[in-house]
């Protein structure tokens, strides 16, 4: 399996960021929750050691996919905590790419993969990084348009399926009203994601700062 290439590591946002070491990143990453661009050049960085471990692990190509966004969001959701200037016990002279291979283990070892069919997860259609925000701005939306949205991103459900599962809830929505709902729902994810990653992955312009 060859290790992919990721688009958004030519981004000037990303790479006029790459002079940074990895303890600045964090730092950076966890001073400012509100940009995404940080996480992004420390996905670029060692996105190829984690996939390289994973390959390895999978059984198919698709679960090793799938394997590697899970280990990014599991990545993501920890980083916030970690500290290498105090370090647990024994772990003297941690470093950001020590930490990153220990959790990447833990993963490959602990997380149960679906089979290959029920896997909808796509590296090409979504970027590990893209995926966690996304993710974070989903949480942000009331739940049944959140629901709406899996629907139709995810199991590619037209509106008039939705409205007749919805209904079935006992919800009283028509098609049209769930197409409306649906662009609502759009328009309020992308308004949830940081601007530098609407900037890295929708190709907004951005002013740099």
């Amino acid at each position: 399996m060859q290790i992919p290439h990721f688009p958004e590591a030519n981004h000037p946002l990303v790479k006029s960021l790459f002079h940074h070491s990895d303890q600045e990143l964090l730092s950076l990453f966890q001073d400012h929750p509100d940009a995404g661009r940080y996480f992004t050049v420390i996905f670029c960085r060692y996105s190829p050691i984690v996939y390289t471990l994973i390959q390895h692990s999978a059984r198919s190509p698709v679960q090793a996919e799938y394997l590697f966004a899970l280990t990014w969001r599991h990545i993501y959701y920890q980083l916030g905590g970690l500290d290498l200037n105090n370090p647990p016990a024994g772990q003297e002279g941690l470093t950001l790419q020590n930490w990153l291979i220990n959790l990447t283990a833990c993963c490959i070892n602990e997380i149960e993969l679906p089979p290959t069919e029920a896997i909808h997860y796509s590296l090409q259609a979504t970027s590990p990084p893209l995926w966690c925000y996304v993710e974070q701005a989903l949480d942000q939306l009331p739940p049944i348009l959140r629901l709406m949205l899996l629907m139709a991103q995810t199991f590619h459900w037209s509106e008039t399926r939705i409205a007749a599962y919805l209904q079935a809830e006992g919800e009283k929505i028509t098609p049209s009203e769930v197409a409306n709902f649906l662009q609502s729902g759009y328009r309020m994810l992308e308004e949830q994601l940081p601007t530098d990653i609407r900037a890295i992955y929708l190709g907004e312009d951005m002013a740099q700062s």
